[in-house]
């Protein structure tokens, strides 16, 4: 099992920077890529970005790509989402999510929800114009 604790969430003008972390804790025996996924009230759950174990593969929404950078540090167990340049319409709820990989293996975890194993509990994204 793995649990994942989002932080970092909050309300920041249009323009402005967040930086989301995801810390994992729990028994775990192997690697595991991450994902961040984000709802907005009404829509569907979507992908945001993602990265493999080694941090060496990352992969991101066309809506994201150039904003947000996803990064992180295995000696912490945490994984972290850089927001800059945030506008309205990337308020949401972030989740963050954990797929089971093989040890090593470069997979940067896959763009769709049911690809992952474990999933955080959310954390609030308000960003007013």
């Amino acid at each position: 099992q793995v649990q994942l604790v989002e932080s970092g969430g909050g309300l920041v003008q249009a323009g402005g920077s967040l930086r989301l972390s995801c810390a994992a804790s729990g028994r775990t025996f192997s690697s595991y890529a991450m994902g961040w996924f984000r709802q907005a009230p009404g829509k569907e759950r979507e992908f945001v970005a993602a990265i493999s174990w080694s941090g060496g593969s990352t992969y991101y929404a066309d809506s994201v790509k150039g904003r947000f950078t996803i990064s992180r540090d295995n000696a912490k167990n945490t994984v972290y989402l850089q927001m800059n340049s945030l506008k309205p319409e990337d308020t949401a709820v972030y989740y963050c999510a954990a797929q089971i990989v093989p040890l090593g293996s470069s997979w940067y975890g896959g763009s769709e929800g049911y690809e992952y194993d474990y999933w955080g509990q959310g954390t609030q994204v308000t960003v007013s114009s």
